[in-house]
């Protein structure tokens, strides 16, 4: 059905239940992989790596944020990989898609209502118009 899906996640409650659509998916075919890709914000990151100790602890501190997703498809045995990227997420997380030729985008929702999502414009929004393959918002 789906070979590559792209789980777009930060670890939120909101992730976690577009994972477990991600794994639902990827449960129908014997052959799909997910890969599970978290993006950090360059605003984000520059105060991350000032108040981190080392390399290390950062990418440690990362990976504890999505161990909920991981632990989700560790559980129901799903083929996923995981990849941390940096940048601005909506627009990295198109990119990536593209390039990796991802089959299906999967992403949750943060739930911003109209104006919230006016200005400040959403990361699901910027992934649903601009990525080049289907993608899944998850509320």
């Amino acid at each position: 059905m789906y070979p590559h899906i792209l789980l777009a996640t930060d670890g939120s409650e909101n992730s976690v239940r577009a994972a477990k659509e991600a794994i639902k998916l990827a449960m129908c075919s014997a052959n799909s992989k997910v890969e599970v890709v978290m993006v950090t914000d360059f605003d984000k990151s520059k105060q991350d790596i000032l108040h981190a100790q080392s390399a290390e602890s950062l990418l440690i501190e990362r990976k504890r944020k999505i161990s909920n997703v991981e632990q989700l498809l560790k559980d129901e045995q799903v083929n996923y990989k995981v990849t941390f990227l940096k940048g601005s997420p909506g627009p990295e997380i198109v990119r990536y898609a593209k390039e990796q030729k991802v089959d299906l985008v999967v992403v949750g929702s943060r739930g911003l209502n109209t104006l919230q999502e006016m200005v400040l414009g959403s990361v699901s929004h910027k992934v649903m118009k601009r990525v080049h393959c289907p993608a899944l918002i998850v509320k």
